[in-house]
């Protein structure tokens, strides 16, 4: 997957497979820390301890049209090719929690992606699942609840293309200057002139 937003549509689309109604996706960068964290937590069914101590192993899937799952190890080698980690909690009847930790510095960063159209594409396909969408960084925040929205909306569908094309335009212009702002390779500290 060439960007984290292609991910979180993967991961997010697991969490609709697991009879989530309810998913917050957090993304949120710690410029001093060298950090970027994306979040994502659903209220599916979960899954037992036994199927969590392999799921990051992408021949475990508990699809039938295919015998393999790449989701998660895709973000567990994305993250930890940056120096960060993943960590995946689950309670069976709860839900699940995938934490996924970057070094946004590090040369094998992916970029975010276009976070905007993959928000708006899960509620275009999923109208009766909730989404909280939470973006920080460096102060900036974002918030973005369908519960909210739909509340707002009364009769009118969320995943009309009225409502789309407004939620759509909201992320696009709330987000403009969030993530892609740092760069992606810090210069080397200048020590003088070094002979070639």
């Amino acid at each position: 997957m060439e960007d984290l937003s292609l991910h979180i549509l993967d991961i997010v689309e697991n969490s609709i497979n697991a009879a989530a109604t309810f998913i917050r996706i957090s993304i949120v960068e710690e410029t001093v820390k060298d950090l970027f964290t994306v979040e994502i937590e659903d209220n599916g069914k979960g899954m037992t301890d036994a199927f969590l101590q392999k799921v990051l192993d992408p021949f475990c899937t508990t699809r039938t049209t295919r015998k393999i799952g790449l989701g998660l190890s895709l973000l567990a080698q994305s993250a930890r090719e940056t120096g960060g980690d993943i960590v995946v909690r689950s309670i069976v009847g709860k839900g699940t929690v995938v934490t996924a930790d970057f070094r946004p510095s590090h040369i094998d960063m992916k970029p975010l992606g276009n976070i905007a159209d993959t928000v708006t594409t899960l509620i275009a396909g999923n109208p009766r699942v909730d989404i909280l969408l939470h973006c920080a960084c460096d102060g900036m925040r974002y918030r973005l609840d369908t519960r909210e929205i739909r509340s707002a909306l009364e009769e009118v569908p969320i995943n009309s293309s009225e409502v789309l094309s407004a939620i759509r335009n909201d992320l696009l212009e709330a987000l403009q200057g969030f993530f892609d702002q740092r760069p992606r390779l810090r210069p080397p500290k200048e020590t003088g002139n070094v002979p070639l």
